[in-house]
């Protein structure tokens, strides 16, 4: 089962950016659709952006603009770089790895993000 470490979370203003970074533990070059997800305080789990193996990536209406996803294959890491960051941003990121054909999943721990003044 791949294993996925997050880091880069923390507090930051308003208008400020962050960068979050995804590290796998297994190679993540083929067949690997990677997520970042987020959790506020009360509310579900909801996806934010995905990357795919060929590099497609999508976005939630949310943070589109704003927000971008990439990876490096060779340093087995996804990347969220977040700028332009509002309160309603704030909540924990989860990275999420899913095979392309077999499905199988795993999620990260979760690092967390608060955008307040």
């Amino acid at each position: 089962q791949v294993q996925l470490v997050e880091s880069g979370g923390g507090l930051v203003k308003p208008g400020g950016s962050l960068r979050l970074s995804c590290t796998a533990s297994a190679s993540i070059t083929r067949f690997a659709i990677m997520d970042w997800h987020r959790q506020a305080a009360g509310n579900e789990r909801e996806l934010v952006a995905t990357i795919t193996s060929s590099g497609l990536t999508t976005y939630a209406d949310s943070v589109k603009g704003r927000f971008t996803i990439s990876r490096d294959n060779t340093k087995r890491t996804v990347y969220l770089q977040m700028n332009s960051l509002k309160p309603a941003d704030t909540a924990v990121y989860y990275c999420k790895y899913a095979h392309e054909f077999t499905g199988r999943s795993s999620w990260g721990q979760g690092t967390q993000v608060a955008v307040s003044s």
